[in-house]
């Protein structure tokens, strides 16, 4: 079965590359939108915000690199409701192959452009003096976990856009996804929040994932009195990305083999 999925996934994971290929407008959007917002917040709100013993731009990038990992929700989203809704995942189903390769190819194939996408913007941050201030290990590290949170939260796009009424709606769902880093630590602080909102930003998976690689670049300190995610950053992003796996990868599997929405 093993040897099947493995298969099987890697002609997905070139399908999905393909597709890509033929198709970049999302891969550029997702992309370019980084940078903007990046050029952005750093030029426009740096100037503005003072934080304490920081600069904000090393503050914002490795905040904008979790944002950008964040966007798998929307870009697994928008992949899987066009497979539904075209008919392709009904097609996929009269084939004989393992149905976990069809989510497991387009979750491999988000991964590996996105690997290749944040090379872009590191590039930038480092042009606009944002620096790793770790070691290689550290960094490598972050890299890392950067990877494993856009592979957590592509699957959820997955889950979603399978689950979707029709390609508008998991549009409109997508969308709003841009909002999540918003409530989060990725372009501002949390202690300046009211406490029930500093609360809720804490407990977004995203802030702890800011945190562990603010950290492990070098870039900031963990924060005294946080949240538990927050306070234990790296245990905090690993066991947010474990639960977000462990809950989605069987149901999208699920909704791939029995066609339910």
């Amino acid at each position: 079965m093993s040897t099947a999925i493995l298969y099987d996934g890697t002609a997905m994971l070139g399908r999905h590359l393909q597709r890509i290929r033929h198709a970049p407008a999302i891969l550029i959007m997702t992309q370019t939108m980084p940078i903007v917002f990046l050029l952005f917040f750093g030029y426009v709100f740096g100037s503005a915000l003072a934080m304490p013993g920081a600069d904000y731009r090393a503050f914002l990038v490795p905040g904008m690199l979790v944002a950008t990992a964040a966007n798998g929700i929307m870009t697994g989203m928008f992949t899987a409701a066009q497979d539904t809704h075209r008919g392709v995942m009904d097609r996929f189903r009269t084939l004989p192959m393992s149905r976990a390769a069809v989510p497991l190819g387009q979750a491999l194939a988000d991964l590996v452009t996105t690997a290749v996408g944040l090379v872009p913007l590191v590039l930038v941050g480092l042009a606009m003096g944002w620096r790793i201030e770790g070691g290689a290990p550290g960094a490598l590290a972050a890299f890392g976990l950067l990877l494993l949170f856009r592979f957590a939260t592509t699957w959820v796009g997955i889950l979603l856009g399978l689950a979707s009424r029709s390609e508008e709606a998991a549009g409109q769902l997508g969308g709003a996804t841009f909002m999540l880093p918003l409530l989060s630590n990725a372009y501002i602080p949390t202690d300046g929040m009211p406490g029930w909102v500093r609360t809720l930003a804490e407990w977004n998976p995203i802030s702890a994932v800011c945190t562990a690689v603010r950290d492990l670049f070098g870039n900031a300190p963990v924060p005294h009195g946080a949240s538990w995610p927050v306070a234990h950053p790296v245990a905090g992003s690993l066991a947010w990305c474990a639960a977000l796996l462990l809950l989605c990868v069987p149901l999208a599997v699920r909704r791939c083999t029995r066609g339910e929405r």
